[in-house]
């Protein structure tokens, strides 16, 4: 089994390598007038000459036409895979006009970069809560000999293992992380989670010769009947996170206000009246309401 969890995949039965192919140019001049001169020598019993230049003629003209059906138009970022009586003879890549075997069948395929985007999914996280997720993959067809022959259709091939792959990664992680123990999460871990889908999705797609170029998170959310209760349980987190750094910055302050009144020896405090400084200075300052203080108009004891 490999880390994705899927079988190893088996070794690629065909591997892209170029076909035979000549400038088309050259031959569509030599396929012209082959097809020209056989018409006029076929015709030429028309103006006296011998009957017998008639099979010459149709031969030439034959030539011509079988020359000319082997010319194939090859489009940037286009590949032509080519077939002769059923086996892969290669791939042309060359752009522009190019000649091939006229007996072979050419089929094109297009290397062009392509986007996948999945359909909103709800699957459930790592903690058991449904979530909505969904995803766009980068890819493009990086070997055409496999995309043509290792699977019925290379799309749909990318499509459905894009889906599972997204299911997969989703199932594995949760959409938040409340503690410290979990380290890495859907929402806040974003960039490395789809770093690991672009592997697990290329790992599941290389039987069809598609390279993967990015992937990324276009929708992710909790399912509509959980939504609530986890938008409170997030508000609570962050509210707790938000008195704790309060406390922690309370308490240095106040140390530092002692610490201060020691050094510059402002006013004597026994233990008693620290305590007190200190419990009258955490209400004022962990206080999420404005403090009422009370002036002590008499001595500090009093």
């Amino acid at each position: 089994m490999t880390e994705t969890g899927q079988p190893p995949a088996q070794t690629p039965q065909y591997r892209e390598h170029p076909a035979t192919s000549v400038d088309g140019m050259l031959m569509a001049v030599v396929s012209v007038l082959l097809f020209l001169v056989g018409v006029g020598v076929a015709l030429s019993p028309l103006i006296g000459l011998s009957v017998l230049l008639v099979p010459v003629g149709v031969v030439l003209a034959a030539v011509g036409f079988l020359l000319f059906i082997g010319l194939e138009m090859v489009a940037p970022n286009e590949a032509k895979v080519v077939q002769l009586f059923g086996r892969y003879m290669g791939s042309v890549r060359t752009d522009g006009l190019r000649w091939v075997n006229p007996f072979t069948v050419r089929r094109g395929v297009s290397t062009r970069i392509r986007n996948h985007e999945t359909s909103v999914m709800k699957v459930n996280d790592a903690s058991g809560s449904p979530v909505e997720i969904a995803a766009v993959i980068v890819w493009q067809v990086e070997d055409t000999a496999r995309a043509s022959f290792e699977v019925d259709d290379f799309v749909e091939f990318v499509s459905i293992q894009t889906e599972a792959a997204v299911r997969h990664i989703a199932g594995n992680y949760p959409y938040d992380s409340y503690d410290a123990d979990t380290s890495r999460s859907l929402r806040g871990s974003a960039d490395l989670i789809t770093e690991q889908l672009s592997k697990e999705v290329g790992e599941r797609v290389e039987a069809a010769g598609v390279r993967i170029v990015e992937s990324r998170f276009t929708h992710l959310a909790y399912a509509s009947e959980v939504a609530q209760a986890m938008l409170q349980r997030q508000q609570a987190s962050a509210l707790i996170a938000a008195r704790r750094e309060i406390v922690e910055g309370a308490v240095g302050m106040v140390d530092r206000a002692l610490a201060r009144l020691s050094e510059e020896d402002v006013v004597e405090l026994d233990e008693e009246r620290k305590a007190a400084m200190v419990s009258n200075l955490l209400v004022v300052l962990c206080s999420d309401r404005p403090a009422s203080p009370v002036v002590n108009a008499g001595t500090l004891y009093q």
